[in-house]
């Protein structure tokens, strides 16, 4: 009896410790380590992202054009970053996109950039960062703003384009931020006030060729879908000036895709265009 009692507690045990086992191992199973280091994606100039994302810059981009796509004002963005004007970024740099909380986030990306010679037409677009130099927000001796031409005060609008209004503004969240503008391919799309171009290229997702007029410290315009631009960046451009045909580039239909942006918030145009 003492024998079988033995064996009885012996197999007990056995099992005990099996099961035991068997639940570590079906825990593993269930909850798998993964190592995100290397996952693809993040964040993306074309769409906003949350409190402390990041954005890697590309060759082209420019201040405001990621300020745009990412729905702020491009100043809040400099602020956050630490990026002095004439707000020139590097190609590979981490610029910090706000979030909910961004305005008690700290400007923490590594090397934030603001060094750079007197303004060029290309001189804000996204460049190589120059090897063996630190740039922390230092602005050179010798530099300048590029507005180094005065911006008016008050802003005289014109309309982009004397074809019908196909889709009008909406302040849904999904809703369309502008005014879509029908015509037909190759039809003159005109700078709707006196401004400078501050981004001149087709690098933010679904507006195709697009342009983007600065016209003083509040407001910017933009311009989606064109054909073909006719003016680059840092051009100085006046109300009524042809700068670009109309398009489909980047959708599906001729059309010209119409935004003013008053401090990085989309407004409804028709509250600023003249009555036709």
């Amino acid at each position: 009896m003492v024998c079988r009692g033995s064996t009885q507690v012996l197999i007990s045990l056995l099992l005990c410790t099996l099961l035991v086992l068997g639940g570590c191992a079906g825990g593993r199973n269930a909850a798998p380590v993964r190592d995100l280091s290397g996952a693809k994606g993040g964040a993306s100039a074309s769409k906003k992202t949350g409190s402390g994302s990041h954005y890697v810059v590309k060759r082209g981009d420019t201040l405001y054009s990621i300020a745009y796509a990412n729905g702020t004002d491009y100043r809040e963005l400099a602020r956050l970053n630490g990026i002095k004007a004439p707000y020139t970024i590097y190609v590979g740099q981490q610029v910090r996109l706000p979030g909910r909380n961004s305005v008690t986030q700290a400007a923490t990306v590594s090397k934030t950039a603001s060094d750079r010679k007197a303004p060029t037409k290309q001189a804000v677009a996204a460049v190589d960062r120059p090897k063996g130099r630190d740039y922390s927000g230092q602005t050179p001796k010798g530099s300048r703003s590029s507005d180094s031409k005065s911006l008016p005060a008050k802003v005289s609008w014109v309309w982009p384009s004397r074809g019908p209004i196909v889709a009008g503004f909406s302040a849904a969240e999904h809703g369309n931020k502008g005014l879509d503008i029908g015509g037909r391919a190759g039809d003159p799309v005109y700078a709707a006030a006196d401004g400078k171009v501050v981004y001149a290229g087709n690098a933010l997702r679904g507006y195709g060729n697009l342009l983007i007029v600065k016209h003083n410290d509040d407001f910017l315009s933009a311009y989606a879908h064109n054909r073909r631009l006719l003016v680059q960046e840092q051009s100085w451009v006046k109300a009524g000036q042809q700068i670009a045909e109309m398009g489909d580039s980047g959708t599906t239909s001729v059309k010209l895709h119409f935004e003013i942006r008053m401090r990085g918030q989309s407004v409804n145009p028709l509250q600023y265009l003249p009555r036709r």
